[in-house]
């Protein structure tokens, strides 16, 4: 009898862990913990989402995230030389984030979660700066997709 497995089929986004970090919640008996994985998910031809997802290990809480960013997946103007038609500042939560169109060639000029968005969303020139003082990593690029969504 020969057992048929079901194969996954190779998705057409690419996906990438900006943050893992292990929290915790207090029971009776001690502490309980999971894994907070963040994912941007995105095809590099104008389509991008993050997802958060919490499992009780890594590769549950990594599949999680990977499937809730796309389901929230947003489409980026992107203009002909591959970067974005005016410079825009957004703000999430805390997180404040600048971007502004780059000529051909300079490449994508950002730190962080920023320029994993970038990439994913498949704009090859541009130039960035986070103006807000958090290093938290979900919040930059929630920042980066407010940013994008006031694009005209």
């Amino acid at each position: 009898m020969a057992r048929h497995f079901k194969e996954k089929e190779k998705s057409e986004y690419d996906q990438v862990v900006i943050d893992m970090r292990r929290v915790a919640r207090v029971v009776a008996g001690g502490r309980r913990f999971s894994f907070r994985a963040t994912v941007v998910v995105g095809n590099r031809r104008g389509k991008v989402g993050i997802g958060v997802g919490k499992g009780a290990d890594v590769k549950r809480a990594v599949e999680k995230a990977a499937h809730r960013g796309k389901k929230h997946i947003m489409e980026v103007r992107i203009s002909k030389n591959g970067t974005i038609s005016q410079a825009v500042t957004a703000k999430y939560a805390s997180a404040k984030v600048l971007l502004k169109p780059a000529p051909p060639g300079s490449g994508i000029i950002a730190g962080g979660p920023v320029r994993t968005v970038c990439s994913l969303a498949g704009i090859e020139n541009i130039s960035s700066k986070i103006l807000g003082r958090t290093v938290n990593k979900l919040n930059n690029a929630r920042a980066t997709i407010e940013a994008f969504k006031k694009l005209k």
